[in-house]
């Protein structure tokens, strides 16, 4: 029949009347099954099968009832009809026939699986009746009944509005899943300012992370080294922020005024490389062919793009960085703190503008810092691809060729790995004291290409008599060590090179034009026809290679601005290694060495880059209308430098009174490290005497890699306690490298480099293709990187969630100065976190719906198990902060791991469930055991949340709270745990390892072919308090070990035969009973292996202990020793008995 609003009314009649009367008759049912369990003979178990029987004829008559009531209605369990009875009476009137025929389809499904489930179980009832194992039994029941309990509804999130408190489910799900527990989250944080730092709060202020808090002066700020805008984040940009945002959320949640600024550096010569690519990629332009203007404004388009992607993969990672402080180092604030910086380190000397050698990329025609300088070792004769050259470039080789001396008198032969460099050859050098050149001192040989006398030098510092022939090619130049001679012996400097690498006028007619390299085969041939070329040899080299444009560096002589850095390296020297007055502490300690080797040979550094993207020098080159030379900086003491054109035009009329003259601006921009090394000053408003400057400067701490220890941080304490008046921070934290799993550096021509939301979000196979794809790789070395992805990422990488990544990132800092990241550990981390997930579901099905804390906890009164996860607790928190405190930051995440994973979860949420079996009995217990429960979820979440900030939120928001305590609105606001006192119970903690230990011996025990059948075990005790523990926590072994009976044994009493046995300590060793299923070889292989290892030990201590000089040992190493040999005597001789006790075995079966 079809309900129709006629006769629904009656038919809801007939069903209550139905339903009322099974659920009684059923009940009625169960109650007879429960009652028969306290009997144990076999009447009572036929009549158990009876009683389920009628279970079962109930339910199908029933269904029959309902049918021949209702005939167009399917079959419906009971369990099915007592979830969806009342929900039916609310659908009813909104539900069509259509969608009712649909729904008697699926009901029809319903039915017939549990059905099967009803039989399956029935059986199982009689099976394991007579079995003890009443935990696994009352969770199969809980979990039956949920399941019959649930509404899908219950499980689904409400749309929550962007930047509103997260909606959660009524009902947890079953699985975690990181993209929907860490949705939402990050908006609400930064709606409701939690980032937000005060510069006027009245907290204690505070220096980040010292061992021993007694000064409580200062604020904590964290500097957050800025990411470039060249595109996305990578992974070593993932470890960056989440170790950052670690230590900001702590330091927040203990308390302290915390501001994190976000910053963004323009990474002048990389994202110029980006943009002219993607320029002659889209456009075939080059940034010459558009002019500078509209280049730059292409790069600015290209930076709000990136510069966006960038600052939410920040969120997505869960950086809690105040963005009401954001700032990127070419804004207009920024730009004018460099300007400034500019001015007043020029008009105090210690900037100025001179030729010096360089770094030159020939194929971006601009100097380049040594940062941006990878070396490649070449140890063969190898041959080489560089840009600009359609034939591969020889290198590794040292060719030899002769100087002729003047008036014919002879040869000098000199030798050189860059051919081509000769034609600026202004010397050649030898010792003074090489007795085969001492009558050539102060003559001369002829350039053959060009004609020049070449003075013959000498020069101790640089030549090696034993080296070679002894004699070198000076070219002053174009070589750092040649330059240094160049300026001892007042040589010429001859640039012979254009800016894009052709030789030019300088290098003759004959060479005048042609490409460097093509120069080098060029001059090999015209050398072997004057007779000049003595061969050439296989040579180890270093070869500087750009690690933007892949071009050989070629060192060039060029004018350029200098910053003078003696004065201020050695003030910066002084901040860390002068222990009477330290200032920066460097963590690891070590990279002070690093620090100090390279301040005390530093060199003035070159901050000026011939780019377009970046901060223009502050400078004006002036030409005077009487200057003979009218070339654009041709006259070095015509420069002048102002804050804006006005400031330098009223300087040019002040070193020029009276004279007529025009201006230009130096085209050339500033080094981007002279931007971010004002970073820490710029962010907090210098020049300006702001409230964020007086209250945050200097910061707290700054986090880097070490490999820019010098290019940025030493930069930063030069610029800061120059121009700040005090050093930028007060510690330095420097992270080791990422890699790849095989600890390859990570390159986009590897295909190894890591997005981190590739590893959150998850990515196929073929999406990481993709990614290669678009970017900029030349089709070999595209086909390379597919070939090592497909080898590292089969399947691609899994979703794992920010959380998951975080942690595993964080543990990886104990690896010295590299990390071998493995993308399967952060996997890992993602299961642990279904491990917390399970956890919170399991407490909250324990604490119950109407649960509210205790405001005041009697830890004396309680269980020893709660006593024993609280003091455990204790240690956790202890380790965790003195760690954080330290800066082990992997330590503290095993802190926590291990209190969460091995302690609460494998111990404590285990021991607990038998004391919820039965509602009449272990009343007390039980609330004992929620409220420490309670207080162990919401303290560990507060421990794991800096690590874990996602996850640990949205469960604690599903914790009840106490009524009358008031709720922070956040975990992430709430107060970061410290040791309570009253927790520490060391004694029980020593008796919970005992026990510990003895589940796992007893565990270890089962043979692989065991499916957890509960079994007896005997516990062989040396002494009376070792029994008395072992008989104190009898009931936890049972339930953790899976036992049936546990028996304490004597030292007097003989343990069962066909038992396999382990020693837990010289005091306590275990038994488990495996009589008709112990595989006697193996367990003697086994007891052999073992009794070896233990004589082995014990053989190499008594070596220790009889050596000569052990004496002179300390008491207490003697004594300990002397307490491990007895534990080898005894566990031998256990080991004996267990031997004698398995012969006895296998004699009585045969």
């Amino acid at each position: 029949m079809v309900i129709t609003a006629a006769n629904r009314s009656d038919w809801r009649r007939k069903t209550a009347a139905i339903h009322a009367f099974l659920v009684a008759f059923y009940l009625f049912c169960f109650m007879c099954v429960c009652m028969l369990r306290f009997c144990s003979s076999p009447t009572s178990q036929a009549s158990i099968n009876m009683v389920s029987g009628m279970l079962l004829g109930c339910r199908i008559f029933s269904e029959n009832l309902l049918q021949s009531l209702h005939p167009s209605l399917p079959s419906a369990t009971i369990g099915f009809c007592h979830s969806q009875v009342a929900r039916r009476k609310d659908e009813e009137d909104r539900v069509s026939n259509e969608d009712l025929e649909r729904k008697m389809k699926k009901e029809q499904k319903a039915k017939l699986k549990e059905e099967k489930k009803l039989k399956a179980a029935q059986k199982a009832e009689a099976a394991k009746f007579q079995a003890t194992d009443e935990t696994k039994k009352a969770d199969k029941r809980n979990r039956k009944k949920d399941a019959e309990e649930e509404n899908p509804l219950d499980f689904v999130e409400p749309v929550t509005p962007t930047g509103a408190k997260k909606q959660l489910s009524p009902q947890m799900a079953k699985q975690y899943n990181p993209s929907a527990v860490e949705k939402s989250w990050y908006a609400w944080w930064e709606a409701s300012r939690f980032f937000v730092a005060d510069a006027t709060s009245s907290k204690p202020e505070f220096v980040i992370v010292s061992v021993i808090f007694s000064n409580f002066e200062f604020h904590l700020m964290k500097v957050l080294p800025p990411p470039n805008v060249t595109g996305a984040l990578h992974i070593g940009h993932g470890l960056t922020a989440s170790i950052q945002d670690l230590i900001i959320r702590w330091r927040r949640m203990s308390g302290y005024n915390a501001l994190w600024v976000p910053g963004m550096d323009h990474a002048g010569i990389a994202t110029q490389v980006v943009v002219e690519k993607k320029l002659l990629r889209e456009c075939n332009l080059t940034r010459h062919d558009v002019g500078r203007e509209k280049f730059v404004s292409e790069v600015w388009k290209w930076k709000s793009e990136y510069g966006g992607t960038i600052l939410n993969q920040e969120r997505r990672l869960g950086a809690s960085l105040d963005w009401s402080r954001e700032c990127f180092t070419m804004d207009e604030k920024r730009s004018r703190s460099v300007t400034e910086a500019f001015v007043r380190l020029y008009r105090e000397g210690l900037i100025y503008r001179d030729y010096r050698l360089v770094n030159w990329d020939c194929t971006l025609r601009t100097a380049i810092s040594d940062i941006e300088v990878d070396h490649k070792e070449i140890k063969d004769e190898t041959f080489l691809k560089v840009p600009g050259y359609d034939f591969t470039i020889q290198f590794g080789v040292l060719t030899s060729f002769a100087y002729p001396l003047e008036r014919g008198l002879g040869e000098i032969v000199v030798a050189t790995t860059r051919i081509e460099t000769m034609l600026g050859d202004t010397a050649v050098a030898v010792h003074s004291k090489d007795k085969r050149y001492a009558d050539l001192h102060g003559k001369f040989v002829l350039h053959p290409f060009n004609g020049r006398k070449l003075p013959i030098i000498c020069d101790d510092i640089l030549v090696d008599p034993n080296f070679g022939t002894g004699a070198v090619k000076i070219t002053p130049a174009h070589d750092p060590n040649d330059f240094e001679v160049g300026k001892r012996h007042s040589l010429d400097f001859i640039n012979i090179f254009t800016d894009d690498g052709k030789i030019n006028s300088n290098g003759g007619a004959e060479f005048e034009g042609m490409p460097r390299f093509k120069a080098r085969v060029a001059l090999i041939g015209a050398l072997k026809k004057k007779g000049l070329y003595r061969g050439a040899q296989k040579n180890e080299m270093n070869l500087g290679i750009c690690s933007r444009s892949n071009d050989v560096v070629e060192p060039m002589i060029k004018p350029q601005w200098f910053v003078d850095c003696s004065s201020m390296a050695k003030v910066a020297l002084d901040a860390v290694i002068d222990k009477e007055n330290k200032k920066i502490d460097i963590i690891p300690e070590q990279y002070e060495l690093e620090w100090k080797r390279w301040l005390e040979n530093i060199r003035d550094w070159c901050i000026s880059r011939q780019l377009w993207w970046g901060h223009r020098i502050p400078a004006w080159y002036v030409t005077l209308e009487d200057d003979q030379v009218k070339d654009f900086g041709h006259y070095n003491d015509h420069w002048v430098v102002g804050r804006h054109e006005s400031e330098a035009n009223i300087e040019a009329n002040r070193i020029f009174p009276g004279k007529k003259f025009q201006m230009a601006q130096d085209p050339d921009v500033l080094d981007t490290w002279f931007s971010s090394g004002l970073f820490p000053l710029s962010v907090l408003g210098w020049p300006d005497e702001t409230e964020d400057f007086s209250a945050f400067y200097p910061t707290s701490v700054l986090e880097t890699g070490h490999d820019i220890l010098f290019f940025w941080v030493a930069r930063m304490v030069m610029l800061g306690m120059k121009l700040g008046g005090d050093v930028p921070f007060r510690k330095v934290y420097l992270h080791p490298m990422i890699r790849d799993a095989h600890g390859r550096k990570m390159s986009k021509s590897l295909g190894n480099v890591i997005d981190p939301l590739e590893v959150i979000n998850g990515i196929s196979l073929e999406g990481l293709h993709k990614r290669l794809e678009g970017g900029n790789l030349d089709p070999n070395e595209l086909a390379v990187a597919k070939e090592g992805q497909v080898k590292d990422f089969p399947n691609g990488i899994a979703e794992c969630g920010a959380d998951a990544l975080r942690f595993a990132l964080i543990s990886y800092t104990a690896q010295s100065d590299k990390i071998n990241l493995d993308v399967l550990r952060v996997v890992g981390y993602r299961q642990w976190c279904n491990k917390l997930w399970n956890a919170i579901r399991f407490a909250m099905s324990k604490l119950g719906d109407n649960y509210s804390p205790s405001i005041r906890l009697l830890v004396n009164k309680l269980p020893s198990i709660c006593k024993w996860i609280l003091s455990v607790l204790n240690k956790a928190i202890e380790k965790t902060v003195t760690s954080l405190e330290t800066y082990k930051f992997s330590d503290a995440c095993t802190a926590v791991y291990a209190w969460w994973q091995f302690q609460l979860c494998d111990v404590f949420i285990e021991a607990m469930k038998p004391y919820f079996l039965s509602e009449f009995k272990y009343e007390y217990e039980r609330v004992a055991l929620r409220d420490t429960l309670w207080i162990c979820l919401d303290t560990g979440l507060r421990l794991l949340h800096p690590f874990m900030p996602f996850v640990t939120e949205e469960l604690w928001q599903r914790l009840p709270q106490a009524t009358k305590r008031h709720r922070k609105e956040s975990i992430m606001i709430t107060d970061y745990p410290s040791v309570v006192e009253a927790w520490t119970n060391d004694q029980i903690e020593g008796n919970v390892d005992i026990v510990i230990s003895a589940v796992r011996k007893i565990r270890s025990l089962r043979p692989p072919s065991d499916k957890n059948e509960r079994r007896a075990a005997f516990a062989l005790c040396k002494d009376d308090d070792v029994a008395g523990i072992i008989k104190g926590y009898e009931f936890e072994i049972l339930t953790l070990a899976s036992l049936s009976s546990l028996k304490v044994l004597h030292e007097d009493d003989i343990p069962p035969v066909g038992c396999a046995v382990d020693m837990v300590n010289e005091k306590l060793s275990v038994y488990l009973q495996l009589q008709g299923v112990l595989n006697a070889e193996a367990e003697r292989e086994k007891l052999r292996k073992k009794r070896e290892e233990v004589q082995k030990f014990q053989a190499n201590l008594e070596q220790i202990m009889s050596s000569a000089g052990y004496k002179k040992a300390p008491q207490h190493v003697q004594d300990e020793d002397i307490r491990k040999l007895n534990a080898y005597m005894e566990e031998l001789k256990i080991i004996a008995a267990a031997e004698k006790n398995l012969d006895e075995l296998v004699i009585s079966e045969n």
